[in-house]
């Protein structure tokens, strides 16, 4: 009878077991498939940046040093590769700054024909990719921390899901274009 219990509580100990790990290896999938959704979602809002950028650079409402300098910055960023894409995007907030650093720039885009839409566009895409590349890092930082566990090393329950690289990019929006209308009068 002795054997028999121990044997009972083995099996349940290695139930458990296997039901911990089961879980260990369902929520790290769950984290990944995050971390997807969350690329997907920054890879949306910064083509829609490039994209609202390279709009405003040919529609001949800037100057045209400043037309030129956007659409440039637009165009490497859309058609950056995987591993220059980062300084490219980071390029492209560096043009932004640059081109509305005051706020004549964006009061010009406001007062042509069209332009109050372009200009709320240009806003909302700005202030949208922060919040992206904040949701993408955050993922990729849980994930990370589980991966780091000694039991998912050891019994490799990361499966072949490559290692999540963060998004790092320089994502400070123009002070023009994120300044309240209140604050502006």
């Amino acid at each position: 009878m002795p054997a028999l219990a121990t044997l009972l509580w083995t099996v349940v100990a290695l139930a458990l077991v296997g039901i911990y790990l089961s879980w260990t290896a369902g929520r790290l999938d769950r984290l990944h498939a995050r971390i997807d959704a969350a690329k997907a979602a920054l890879d949306a809002q910064l083509l829609r940046r490039a994209s609202v950028a390279q709009e405003l650079a040919t529609a001949g409402v800037l100057d045209p040093a400043a037309s030129i300098v956007l659409y440039q910055a637009a165009h490497d960023a859309r058609q950056a590769e995987e591993d220059h894409r980062e300084v490219a995007e980071s390029e492209l907030s560096q043009a932004l700054r640059a081109v509305f650093a005051d706020r004549a720039q964006i009061d010009a885009v406001r007062e042509a024909p069209g332009g109050e839409e372009s200009a709320a566009e240009l806003v909302a895409a700005v202030r949208r990719v922060p919040m992206a590349r904040r949701f993408h890092n955050d993922a990729v930082r849980a994930a990370r921390a589980l991966r780091r566990h000694r039991k998912v090393r050891w019994l490799r329950l990361a499966g072949h899901a490559p290692f999540p690289l963060a998004f790092e990019m320089d994502d400070e929006p123009p002070p023009a274009l994120t300044a309240r209308a209140d604050d502006a009068a």
